[in-house]
């Protein structure tokens, strides 16, 4: 399977690769960067926290990444090196805002809590979302609490927002549709019609519970059996249900160039739940980024973290955060 079908696909599959990471001071933005853990019973997960220098307390955001093995920047060694979340925790920084942002389990730094991926399941990502959230709760040097998930990474923070007492919520990229209604419509654009027809067997038989241990070499990447628990557990969800049980302040942020997520799943996210807002920005795709539409350009931005992040992102995302604030939770 080639990178440029990868791309577009939302799907979890572990891949994992040593740590690094480093605590450093940030001098340019007055701000103090740290590594922090999270004690798990299946083992350490690490992240590292950027706090703003302040005297009083400040609004921290959890960043929550993808699908696939991201690590704690943003960076998916099937979708390149982006550095998005990286870019997005220094621009919320210059805007007085904390936030801790972490390698999943099974990648990077936190590669030993779970190196199997066989055991990964969205309910242990839901997990340690709230695990995260409940330490950065208890630390004094943060007044609330906003929980930004990116693509994937928006439905689990929809199922951690209640349980981690989040304040807010910001959905980026995030699909509104059950996954598999997803990879159906991606992959019917990218695969021939005997593999497109395979691929639905396999995903009719995800959805029932089912395993297929016979899979297509050239599906293997998607759908090899090691993978599949995950995706059940994955299939098993509905986004937009998920997002509707909201009960607090929440941003949808969609890029208009998006390849992998349309601004229509954007639109029916702020249906399921019409107190939230939403955000367009023109020419803003998966990676945070302004690029053009066609897939040469798009796979550039993919791979090149030297690229600013769409220009007025963080600063909404942090307008957002300050108007949530003061704004009441839904009814």
């Amino acid at each position: 399977m080639t990178r440029v079908l990868l791309l577009p696909l939302l799907l979890c599959s572990a891949l994992l690769h040593p740590p690094a990471t480093a605590a450093s001071h940030n001098t340019a933005h007055s701000s103090v960067q740290r590594a922090l853990q999270l004690q798990t019973a299946q083992g350490t997960l690490h992240g590292t926290l950027l706090k703003p220098s302040s005297t009083t307390p400040v609004a921290v955001a959890l960043l929550i990444a993808g699908s696939g093995p991201t690590d704690r920047d943003g960076n998916n060694p099937e979708g390149g090196q982006s550095d998005s979340f990286k870019r997005l925790a220094q621009s919320l920084a210059k805007q007085g805002i904390a936030s801790l942002r972490y390698d999943k389990r099974g990648v990077a730094a936190s590669r030993a809590a779970t190196p199997d991926e066989r055991e990964l399941s969205v309910e242990s990502y839901v997990s340690d979302a709230v695990g995260w959230a409940q330490l950065l709760k208890a630390n004094p040097a943060f007044d609330r609490l906003i929980l930004i998930g990116h693509s994937e990474g928006a439905l689990i923070a929809s199922l951690a927002a209640e349980q981690a007492q989040a304040d807010a919520l910001v959905a980026i990229a995030g699909s509104s549709r059950p996954v598999d209604q997803l990879l159906r419509e991606q992959l019917a654009a990218r695969l021939p019609p005997h593999l497109l027809a395979q691929s639905n067997q396999v995903l009719d038989r995800l959805l029932a519970g089912q395993f297929s241990p016979q899979v297509p070499k050239q599906l293997q990447v998607l759908f090899r059996p090691s993978v599949q628990p995950y995706l059940i557990s994955l299939l098993r969800q509905n986004p937009g249900q998920a997002f509707a049980r909201l009960q607090i302040p929440a941003l949808i942020v969609q890029g208009s160039h998006d390849i992998q997520v349309s601004v229509a799943d954007a639109q029916a996210l702020q249906a399921a739940k019409p107190d939230a807002e939403l955000l367009i920005i023109p020419g803003m795709n998966h990676m945070l980024r302004i690029s053009a539409l066609d897939l040469t350009a798009q796979l550039a931005s993919y791979d090149n973290p030297r690229l600013p992040l769409a220009q007025g992102l963080g600063e909404q995302i942090a307008q957002f955060i300050q108007r949530s604030g003061k704004k009441p939770a839904s009814s």
